[in-house]
């Protein structure tokens, strides 16, 4: 069976969703193919669910950019559409003096992306807020929050199909060629078929280098190797004494073992970093000694066997360990030189918060 298409998005992800629903608006005819049952079923559906504010990024990369102007429309989005969020505000703590340095190096970095809201808090300030903190200093973002992911994924396929887009599940990318004036592709599942399409655009995430690797005519030099960095959350059992979120000054792979909030104000304690060579979500519970350790330094009070095993989420980083931290790679025809292609690479954290402003990117990027 062979069917052509304008455009097919690889992704059921927030983001794939996200350029879907930028795609269909546009008046393009799209359908999404996604290998999996259902929406987010992949990393969008393991991670902290903060809306970030854009403190951490280099100036003028993708993520400082698209992270400030992504974290507006997403908070205007949800107000449109109805979407759960909480705009509670993120305390970044300094637990020691030597941290005093890496914050005011935060606070600029942040006043450079144009995150013009951040105050310098002394520990009487902090603690005033959240009097179970330990530390000598913070930086509060009051535009940080937390949205309901599913919920955001829901509203993103709603508008996406009732401007014509539909959604392909179990329906898994085998095999892509290019072709004249566009790409076959050669889908998977139940019921395999080819489709022909004029622009294809991977939002595959963990699997976007695979993919990418998939399709006969592009470049091996324009795929990026992938590196996978797992992150694994605990949650706590009691009422935590906290309004906020809380993060500790950040490490090298990632933003620090941090305290979030869900809707219903229960704290989760996570992300870790652990480099691994394949997915394995299954949390280790001896992982809970380096969480109590990280903890309390910011919250002395954490509770003996308060910590239980809750969930994971992979990272899909195009660098390693020792290799600076890349930044979001769109690479569309202006890189690799295939008509009708854009590739997403590395779309970490802030990529759900980046997420519509990301699709927009990608519209521009195709041409």
């Amino acid at each position: 069976m062979s069917v052509d298409i304008e455009c097919v998005v690889v992704g059921a992800g927030v983001v794939g969703l996200a350029v879907a629903r930028a795609l269909a608006l546009s008046g393009r005819e799209v359908i999404v193919v996604e290998a999996g049952e259902g929406i987010g079923v992949g990393i969008s559906s393991r991670n902290s669910e903060v809306i970030h504010a854009g403190i951490y990024y280099p100036s003028g990369s993708l993520k400082a950019q698209l992270c400030v102007e992504g974290k507006q429309r997403l908070y205007a989005f949800c107000d449109e559409r109805g979407v759960d969020y909480r705009r509670l505000g993120k305390l970044i703590v300094a637990t020691d003096d030597g941290q005093r340095v890496a914050l005011q190096r935060l606070l600029d970095q942040g006043l450079r992306n144009g995150v013009d809201d951040l105050q310098w808090l002394d520990a009487a300030q902090a603690q005033a807020l959240e009097p179970a903190l330990s530390c000598v200093a913070a930086l509060w973002s009051p535009s940080t929050g937390i949205v309901d992911s599913h919920g955001l994924m829901l509203a993103l396929q709603g508008d996406a199909e009732a401007s014509g887009a539909s959604i392909a599940f179990h329906t898994p990318l085998l095999a892509a060629r290019c072709i004249e004036q566009g790409f076959e592709l050669q889908m998977g599942g139940a019921q395999p078929m080819t489709l022909s399409c004029r622009e294809l655009i991977n939002c595959a995430g963990l699997s976007a280098p695979e993919v990418a690797s998939r399709i006969v005519g592009l470049p091996a030099q324009h795929v990026p190797a992938p590196r996978l960095c797992k992150g694994s959350y605990f949650s706590f059992s009691g009422r935590a004494p906290f309004r906020h979120l809380v993060y500790p000054a950040p490490e090298s792979a990632g933003l620090g073992v941090h305290m979030t909030l869900d809707l219903g104000g229960q704290a989760r304690f996570g992300p870790d970093v652990e480099w691994v060579d394949h997915i394995d979500y299954r949390v280790d519970p001896r992982r809970a000694d380096g969480f109590y350790q990280a903890i309390r330094r910011y919250w002395p009070g954490l509770p003996d066997d308060s910590l239980q095993p809750a969930y994971s989420g992979v990272r899909p980083k195009i660098t390693g360990p020792t290799e600076p931290a890349a930044d979001f790679i769109i690479s569309g025809p202006a890189e690799h030189g295939v008509p009708g292609l854009v590739n997403l690479f590395g779309i970490e954290s802030p990529g759900l918060t980046s997420c519509l402003a990301l699709a927009e990117r990608v519209i521009t990027a195709i041409h």
